[in-house]
């Protein structure tokens, strides 16, 4: 299928892409599973509780275990007791089970997102930038002009380094490349941004 090309200026150009990739079927279930996974695999689990194999300190009998008038105890090391340990408590990152989330799923749900973008008109590709963009009120006047104030850029490696620096303190806008994004970069803006190469790049990944 083929698809604008916008150069600064403004001018139109055709480009052909893959359909597997921009008129994919729109899978909502999937998505929903694959940011789901995500989102959990983000949350550092760093609450860590000792239990009472943990604790440090003495394990003999407190007092005998009859004849006190009192309950049955073993050690100051109990869950009930001041000091002791934590019953069924969080036990930090080792034991966290990380989901599971394979090639196929990011890559469907990436194609689904796209293709979603594109639908609803929130998808730009521009031709390869090709001069330095250095000053940041420069890059803001481009992303004012084509409307892209809410925007997730995928660039090409070299159209990279000629905004990046630009374009960084811009709220809103997130830079990166063909190689560093995910199903919930997509979502998270209202448009997505990609060059000539970058398509290609991505495209060449999605083979």
């Amino acid at each position: 299928m083929k698809l604008d090309k916008l150069n600064l200026n403004g001018k139109k150009e055709s480009i052909d892409v893959m359909d597997k990739l921009f008129s994919a079927e729109i899978n909502n279930k999937l998505i929903s599973s694959v940011l789901y996974k995500i989102n959990a695999n983000y949350k550092g689990r760093h609450g860590k509780t000792k239990q009472r194999n943990e604790v440090i300190g003495s394990t003999k009998k407190i007092y005998a275990q009859k004849g006190t008038g009192g309950a049955r105890h073993g050690s100051r090391k109990a869950p009930l007791f001041v000091g002791g340990g934590v019953a069924h408590g969080p036990q930090g990152q080792l034991s966290y089970k990380t989901r599971k989330l394979n090639k196929r799923e990011k890559k469907t749900s990436i194609a689904s997102l796209i293709s979603e973008k594109k639908l609803n008109n929130n998808l730009i590709i521009f031709s390869d930038f090709s001069s330095e963009i250095k000053k940041t009120k420069e890059m803001y006047s481009i992303i004012k002009k084509f409307e892209i104030t809410n925007s997730l850029i995928i660039l090409d490696k070299i159209s990279k380094e000629k905004i990046a620096k630009s374009a960084r303190n811009i709220p809103n806008v997130k830079v990166t490349d063909v190689n560093h994004f995910s199903a919930f970069d997509i979502i998270k803006f209202k448009k997505v941004v990609f060059t000539e190469s970058s398509v290609k790049e991505l495209e060449r990944r999605f083979l």
